[in-house]
């Protein structure tokens, strides 16, 4: 698989490389297939061509323009990939051309202090920044496109990644070399979606075999998460969504009961409560509604309950708790990236996938794959609810 394209005697090692990228020129509007030319990699970068790359909601909101904040355009989006680094740039010792690389948008240099903490994986500068849209050393951009004007014009990067291209450039630091068995086009999931749930699961909440869960949201983030929870052992996976399409999918990763939010007749927490004695061991809120928040926390079991919070929320509302409800021991907390170190763990994970030891379900995320030339359509099913991952292939 893999190696054909950029195994050249490095023939474009420190040169401009030329290829097509989907490219947004503004909020909403199609992406457009262009040409692009991608810089060589400076310190303590890597230019990495892209064999495989999946779609995410996170790229749908950030192509939707919802958080006017994040709006910067023109931008090639995508943070779900994997493919082979080309060339490295001055200072990485730890990749060369030919590793294979899933690319993550939280980073990790593994010498600050936030890296030498067991207690996060937020790197202190390569940390995920919806903001931040260029590169590390020089704060520009490896991207330029020609546009309609003739002229020759940066194109952004986005949340350390930009993997809708042929070819991007990832600081070192988001870049996780992986076992080159590795099945590239599953192994582009761990760059988001299936890190994320899985690792919320077991790193965030540590779910414990026999305990309960309950899962808001059945996206492939939410599906995520009750593979994790099914592989840890839990005796029962509540899975809570407003489309009842979503259930038979919930089924084969794990989930063993299904409640429609917009059917059941009574709030949502009420019937968990009844349906678990009291409230579920740990909930997962992975929808980005602060008023699913609300019911996912009331949820969860007084005295021990743990609500883990995955959803990205672009409303300025503040969160539906009140401060005295802690005291009920409740707890709640967010987690970034399933709280994986990306590149101290995700390798031995690969290996652990590889060799049978870990169990993840990466086809049944899968539902469609699709040449890169039909992006814009692999939005659409997505959008539209039909497609968990659609995988295109570069």
């Amino acid at each position: 698989m893999a190696t054909n394209g950029y195994s050249n005697g490095g023939s474009t090692k420190g040169k401009p490389i030329k290829c097509k990228a989907a490219v947004a020129w503004g909020p909403g509007e199609p992406l457009v297939m262009e040409e692009v030319e991608v810089a060589p990699p400076a310190r303590m970068e890597v230019r990495v061509k892209v064999l495989f790359t999946s779609i995410c909601h996170t790229d749908l909101s950030f192509w939707r323009g919802e958080n006017e904040r994040q709006r910067r355009f023109p931008r090639i989006l995508g943070h779900e990939a994997a493919g082979v680094v080309e060339s490295v740039g001055e200072g990485v010792e730890d990749l060369a051309p030919g590793d294979h690389i899933v690319p993550i948008f939280n980073g990790e240099c593994g010498t600050c202090a936030h890296c030498h903490s067991s207690a996060t994986n937020l790197c202190g500068t390569y940390r995920v920044n919806p903001f931040k849209s260029t590169m590390v050393s020089d704060d520009g951009t490896r991207f330029s496109v020609v546009n309609t004007s003739g002229d020759t014009v940066p194109v952004y990067h986005f949340l350390n990644t930009s993997t809708f291209a042929e070819y991007t450039v990832l600081d070192a630091a988001c870049a996780v070399k992986i076992n080159p068995a590795a099945p590239l086009e599953k192994m582009c999931l761990l760059s988001c979606g299936i890190s994320t749930g899985v690792g919320a699961a077991w790193n965030t909440a540590n779910v414990s075999k026999g305990s309960t869960v309950a899962i808001f949201g059945l996206g492939a983030v939410g599906l995520a998460v009750g593979e994790g929870a099914r592989i840890r052992g839990a005796s029962r996976i509540i899975g809570v969504d407003i489309n009842p399409e979503k259930f038979a999918k919930g089924k084969e990763m794990g989930i063993t009961d299904f409640i429609n939010a917009k059917a059941c007749g009574k709030p949502v927490h009420e019937v968990i409560r009844e349906l678990t004695d009291g409230g579920v061991d740990y909930s997962f809120e992975c929808s980005g509604n602060v008023d699913v928040l609300r019911e996912a926390f009331v949820s969860t079991h007084d005295g021990w309950g743990l609500t883990v919070v995955l959803g990205i929320h672009p409303t300025p509302r503040m969160m539906p708790l009140h401060p005295m409800e802690l005291f009920d021991g409740r707890r709640i907390t967010g987690s970034v990236f399933g709280d994986f170190k990306g590149k101290s763990q995700l390798p031995l994970l690969v290996d652990q996938c590889m060799q049978g030891e870990v169990k993840i379900n990466f086809d049944g995320f899968i539902t469609h794959e699709m040449p890169f030339s039909e992006i814009n359509e692999a939005f659409r099913l997505l959008e539209e609810g039909k497609s968990l991952r659609c995988v295109l292939r570069l």
